[in-house]
């Protein structure tokens, strides 16, 4: 290591923590922003989070942002949400450090909330391992309806009904047998594209497109728009459920 990564070193080692800002007496969600979401994502789940009935103090939490991911401010919040993002290997790489802090939040009572890149993440190979089971990208299961990483729509069954959502390389989710897992939503092919599932004393809820998708999504993308915001809602709620 040369002087200046020494000098880093020691800054880091030193500098002190900055306070946490002040809460507002509302359950807190923390929304991860930074190098392991894509400009949009963070802000889209912030926003589905503040439009659910929960009453949520939402905040932005990564290495940019007024709280830090860390064990302090894990202890203070209701619920996580790991936002999409971009390649899965990349993101791991960004947030691997942060593995046992999010295992430890959630195993002691706090909730997960993954969407696209998110619920890859909840997988363990790479992630974080909070699911009873793993994911894998829908597009490469037999019969599936997508066959490549563009952003277009996905057709889901969620709980009995027929709906189209946002979708860009989402994952499926692939439950061990006898899992305590309760499916949401299916793709056409039967692979599993929504859960909630008890992990410790905690729940995670991930989804593999995204429900939680704003108009200019579509747009951008030359898509007709469809609203999904209700299925993300019912996410949040089924995380949230004791």
């Amino acid at each position: 290591m040369g002087s200046t990564g020494v000098r880093g070193a020691l800054r880091r080692l030193f500098r002190k923590e900055k306070p946490l800002p002040p809460r507002s007496g509302r359950p807190l969600a923390l929304v991860y922003r930074g190098p392991a979401s894509l400009p949009g994502c963070s802000e889209a789940v912030a926003g589905l989070l503040e439009g659910s009935r929960w009453g949520f103090d939402v905040r932005y939490t990564g290495p940019r942002e007024e709280i830090p991911l860390s064990a302090e401010a894990l202890a203070g919040a209701a619920v996580y949400a790991q936002p999409g993002g971009g390649d899965l290997d990349r993101g791991y790489r960004h947030l691997k450090r942060h593995r046992d802090l999010l295992r430890d939040f959630v195993a002691r009572g706090g909730r997960y909330l993954g969407f696209c890149l998110g619920g890859y993440l909840a997988g363990a190979t790479p992630g974080f391992a909070l699911l009873p089971g793993d994911t894998d990208q829908y597009i490469a299961t037999p019969g599936a309806t997508v066959d490549d990483e563009e952003d277009t729509l996905v057709d889901v069954r969620w709980r009995g009904r027929d709906r189209t959502v946002f979708f860009q390389d989402g994952p499926c989710f692939l439950l061990e047998p006898g899992s305590r897992a309760s499916v949401l939503a299916t793709y056409p092919n039967g692979a599993v594209a929504a859960l909630v599932t008890p992990y410790g004393a905690g729940r995670v809820a991930v989804v593999g497109p995204h429900p939680e998708a704003t108009d200019d999504w579509f747009t951008d993308a030359g898509l007709p728009v469809r609203h999904a915001q209700d299925l993300g809602l019912d996410l949040v709620d089924a995380v949230m459920a004791e």
